[in-house]
């Protein structure tokens, strides 16, 4: 995999839309013919973005990279959401573990889940929890 992607992979990035990244130009957008949608990464690029990093020795990048993959499909509001509750002094432990639930159930986020149940245990023995 040749890194950056767009540059060296432009044939196979698409976006959350199918969408090429060779075929996302200014000359398309002022053409009409670039949505919001096709300007949303897809978990593949993600994942692959997180292949090259642990290629190069960064495993901790490829795991964001791989959780970030995981939220592609949650809606903007839900992550705006989990965001807020994950802010110190903004949820309860039983909050949290229902949102870990949630990722996991709902969306198929695993690593998301596993993050969130993670940060419920620090919280807690920090007090920093409602």
């Amino acid at each position: 995999m040749n890194y950056p992607l767009g540059e060296y992979e432009k044939d196979t990035i698409t976006s959350k839309s199918g969408k090429k990244l060779k075929d996302i130009t200014l000359e398309e957008v002022r053409n009409g013919n670039v949505t919001a949608e096709d300007i949303k990464i897809s978990k593949e690029t993600l994942m692959k973005q997180g292949q090259v990093c642990r290629e190069n020795d960064n495993p901790i990048m490829a795991e964001n990279m791989e959780r970030a993959s995981e939220l592609v499909d949650v809606p903007d509001d839900v992550i705006l959401k989990m965001y807020n509750k994950l802010r110190p002094n903004r949820a309860t432990y039983e909050e949290l573990v229902l949102m870990a639930q949630e990722l996991l159930e709902k969306y198929k986020a695993p690593r998301c889940a596993k993050m969130v149940l993670e940060a419920a245990e620090i919280y807690k023995k920090r007090g920093v929890l409602l």
